[in-house]
């Protein structure tokens, strides 16, 4: 499974989504407000999920923050370039 798909059910899973599968969410619309419709609550638990998952800690900046989670494509740069050490 790659990373995307990974994150698409980690999202569902983590923030207990009912009813929303993997397809569900596509790679680049945005995952907050008009998008998928997660709230900065939702952000803090995919944040913890993501750091237990991908032993990767979120940045404390907000607006850095905005950028990665903004879409499946953004989390999915983010994660690789922390995996791969960018």
């Amino acid at each position: 499974m790659d990373i995307k798909n990974e994150l698409k059910q980690l999202i569902i899973e983590s923030l207990e989504l009912d009813g929303v599968s993997p397809d569900d969410i596509q790679n680049d619309e945005p995952l907050f407000g008009e998008g998928l419709g997660l709230d900065s609550i939702d952000a803090l638990e995919l944040g913890m999920a993501i750091k237990r998952k991908y032993n990767i800690t979120m940045s404390s900046n907000k607006e850095e923050n905005k950028k990665f989670f903004y879409s499946i494509d953004t989390l999915n740069d983010y994660i690789e370039g922390k995996l791969h050490g960018m």
